[in-house]
């Protein structure tokens, strides 16, 4: 986090909404970026993001009741002034693993027992870029957004966003080719404001992957006993795997090949024990905190805030760090500079 802190300012300005635990922010912070504001709904969340980024104002109201002339005042800027909006709002509405459409227009538990209609976030954030008008905005979410008829869904945020004055283009990123030990694909917004001269950009996949064993070169702690597979079935059923193949008996039981990169990483699989997901490939047991740190690209001394499932949930639920660097660092030299 040091390093981080002593990268030079590029003289551009981020304002940060539906921030977790700071993964887009801390990108931005390894691009260059000043984060001025920030905002998340979940408390937990929100800790963590405060331990983090001390000098960024940050607020834990519903982003629906927020008018984006506050945030213009609570950080000193006019409409049109900001460099750069992003977003990453709730996505498990749209996931491949989860409900889908059955659960679209529901109220429902989001995290740590806050409720929470999600399908409808995208707009609200359309509705703050209409009204800060950036020049460039990035907005997150899962690569269902694009799938089945959750295409219909990506067709009215893309106009809604596109009505906000932008030139908007969208693509499916995947994290393992943006320097993430990770495979995590991603659907990444990316507008330019009508009047800019520039075309909207997405970084290109690097020539290289980085494996499971190669995050882990540099030594670690001792994993946290709140991993470990003993007496559970799903463990049983670990020991019984081969490298890089996955259960035909228990859904999203991962025994991952580490010479590859580690398989998505979910909030709630990956600190529920009892819960099958992605395991470490030596060892029966879940992956530690230190671990996923190093799977999720943030650094080792990033401080979460809860015990360790509200740690590991909070990275599950992340934009890599990493991966953003990666999307500002082409924004920055290709548009804004």
């Amino acid at each position: 986090m040091s390093d981080i802190a002593a990268v030079k300012h590029n003289g551009c300005t981020a304002i940060s909404t539906f921030s977790g635990c700071g993964g887009s922010t801390l990108g931005y912070r390894m691009a260059g970026f000043k984060v001025l504001w920030a905002n998340e709904f979940i408390d937990i969340a929100k800790q963590s993001y405060r331990a983090n980024n001390p000098n960024t104002i940050v607020s834990g109201k519903d982003i629906r009741e927020i008018p984006h002339e506050q945030i213009l005042d609570e950080v000193g800027l006019e409409s049109g002034e900001l460099d750069l909006l992003d977003g990453s709002p709730p996505c498990s509405s749209f996931s491949a693993a989860g409900s889908r459409e059955r659960g679209w227009g529901k109220v429902k538990l989001y995290s740590e027992n806050a409720t929470q209609r999600t399908d409808d976030l995208f707009f609200e954030f359309s509705r703050l870029v209409k009204g800060i008008q950036p020049k460039v905005f990035v907005a997150e979410n899962v690569s269902g957004l694009v799938m089945g008829k959750a295409k219909g869904y990506f067709k009215l945020i893309h106009r809604s966003l596109s009505d906000a004055g932008y030139n908007v283009r969208a693509s499916v990123l995947d994290a393992q080719w943006l320097g993430v030990p990770q495979v995590r694909r991603r659907v990444i917004f990316v507008g330019v404001r009508n009047g800019i001269d520039k075309q909207p950009v997405h970084p290109r996949p690097l020539g290289y992957r980085y494996s499971i064993t190669e995050a882990f070169e540099e030594s670690m702690p001792e994993p946290e006993p709140e991993t470990t597979l003993e007496g559970y079935a799903v463990g049983r059923e670990w020991g019984m795997m081969k490298l890089g193949t996955s259960s035909d008996k228990y859904f999203s039981l991962i025994k991952p090949d580490p010479s590859k990169p580690c398989p998505t990483i979910t909030a709630v699989t990956c600190g529920t024990v009892a819960a099958a997901g992605v395991c470490h490939p030596y060892e029966k047991r879940k992956f530690s905190l230190a671990e996923l740190k190093r799977l999720c690209s943030f650094p080792d001394d990033y401080t979460f805030i809860g015990d360790f499932e509200q740690k590991a949930e909070r990275m599950g639920r992340a934009v890599p760090p990493v991966m953003m660097k990666h999307i500002a660092d082409s924004i920055y030299n290709k548009i804004l500079r």
